[in-house]
């Protein structure tokens, strides 16, 4: 039996448990009737389309709020996942979990 991949961080690992689907990446829960889609379209800086698992490139060199560090314009960020709020999509860069606008990437 093949279960669904986590709709928000598109982890294959997820399991069962009661009913419910469990993600033990990201600790996401759904049941099988909730949709896999995003509520909300995601767009990057140029208009296309994003999801989850993508890869994007920054278009702009952009602050860490609360620290000195500076992400580079260029900068790759491998596996987003799309998230409702004003910082649309969540990913790592460097190791370190990072929300990002996606009006500030482009689909690679």
């Amino acid at each position: 039996m093949s279960l669904p991949p986590c709709p928000q961080c598109a982890s294959e690992y997820t399991y069962e448990d009661g009913g419910q689907y469990i993600c033990p990446e990201c600790a996401h829960e759904w049941n099988e009737t909730e949709s896999a889609a995003p509520a909300v379209e995601v767009l990057d800086a140029n208009g296309a389309a994003l999801q989850n698992g993508d890869t994007v490139i920054l278009i702009k060199d952009l602050k860490v709020k609360g620290s000195s560090m500076v992400i580079k314009q260029g900068t790759k960020v491998k596996g987003i996942r799309l998230q409702e709020g004003d910082h649309n999509i969540g990913c790592k860069i460097d190791g370190s979990a990072m929300n990002l606008k996606s009006e500030f990437v482009k689909k690679a």
